[in-house]
């Protein structure tokens, strides 16, 4: 019996492993774990018993990869995960635009299913939410109105709705509504903007998100326009210029970050979040030099994809490297 717990274990290590990342080359799991590849093998082939529907790369040293599904059985936190989920959901929780009520919840679900140890632990971590004097004033969006906007964007649906302007709000009765093709959802200074193409007008145009009241049903699918400049980061900075943005700092760079957008917007105050997908948004930023920006990257703590410039790329090199030698301890005196 005294190899079950030391299994069990390895098995927890093994799906933490694979939560990490997308895809496991079945011999970098071996190496990580400290077993045989035989081994992996037959630990995966145990979670799969338990309904974790892992899949397997074909190749000449294959690999693995969780696969997502409606029956996921719940997933797997460690201890600096769950105190790191705790402190996201408290901040969210104390007024991250349209999600304090869901992560308010959030946070007493993962509570419930803490073990007592750790449930003491994160008990006493309190975090308050303290935000800069030049931060605008939170309007607070709804998560299905972010959702609605989000599917019509990925889906190339039109769109129409009523707008709240400064000038006109609330919308006048009898106002026809606006009907826009949406092509980006994004944020700046920690308001959420669709930035689409104005039918009525035969122009772009930037909307906020809180000011937005969808109407149905969606209309019909349309082929996307290249925006101004081929870039989002760059209209959008142009269309909001002389605001603080990534375009005043001497140093700009453009990243994909595996986040979804509404959690990287709770912390990102001077650039522009792109939505890509669920879990992953395009992030443009700006910083006094190239190594201060990829150290301020680095604080989202997710796997970062550099699209550019190589200047960026270059100062993660050297971070890394100066990093590794941090971790190898202190140098002997010379």
């Amino acid at each position: 019996m005294r190899g079950v717990p030391k299994t069990s274990a390895r098995l927890l290590s093994l799906l933490s492993l694979l939560q990490a990342r997308r895809d496991w080359p079945g011999s970098l799991l071996a190496e990580r774990l400290r077993v045989s590849p035989r081994t992996v093998r037959r630990d995966v082939d145990r979670l799969r018993e338990l309904g974790y529907p892992i899949e397997s790369a074909k190749g000449p040293d294959g690999g693995y990869r969780l696969g997502a599904g409606s029956a996921l059985p719940p997933l797997l936190f460690d201890d600096e995960q769950a105190v790191a989920l705790t402190v996201a959901l408290q901040t969210a929780a104390g007024g991250v635009t349209g999600i304090e009520e869901a992560a308010a919840r959030a946070l007493t679900t993962v509570r419930q299913v803490m073990p007592a140890r750790l449930r003491h632990r994160v008990d006493a971590l309190r975090v308050v939410d303290v935000q800069r004097a030049d931060t605008p004033s939170r309007h607070r969006v709804e998560p299905a109105l972010l959702m609605t906007l989000s599917a019509a964007v990925h889906a190339r649906e039109e769109l129409r709705f009523d707008y709240e302007s400064v000038s006109t709000s609330p919308p006048v009765a009898g106002r026809p509504p606006r009907r826009v093709q949406p092509h980006h959802l994004v944020t700046w200074g920690g308001r959420w903007y669709l930035v689409a193409w104005d039918l009525d007008r035969d122009d772009w145009r930037t909307f906020r998100v809180d000011r937005i009241s969808p109407r149905t049903p969606t209309g019909p699918r349309f082929t996307p326009r290249e925006l101004p400049g081929g870039d989002v980061a760059a209209y959008v900075a142009g269309r909001f210029k002389g605001a603080t943005g990534p375009g005043d700092w001497p140093c700009r760079g453009e990243v994909i970050l595996d986040l979804p957008a509404r959690v990287v917007s709770g912390w990102t105050r001077d650039g522009i979040v792109e939505e890509l997908g669920p879990d992953r948004c395009r992030l443009v930023l700006g910083a006094w030099s190239w190594p201060g920006l990829a150290a301020v990257l680095g604080r989202y703590d997710a796997d970062i994809e550099v699209v550019g410039p190589p200047e960026l790329r270059e100062a993660f090199a050297r971070l890394a490297r100066r990093y590794a030698a941090a971790a190898e301890g202190p140098r002997p005196p010379r």
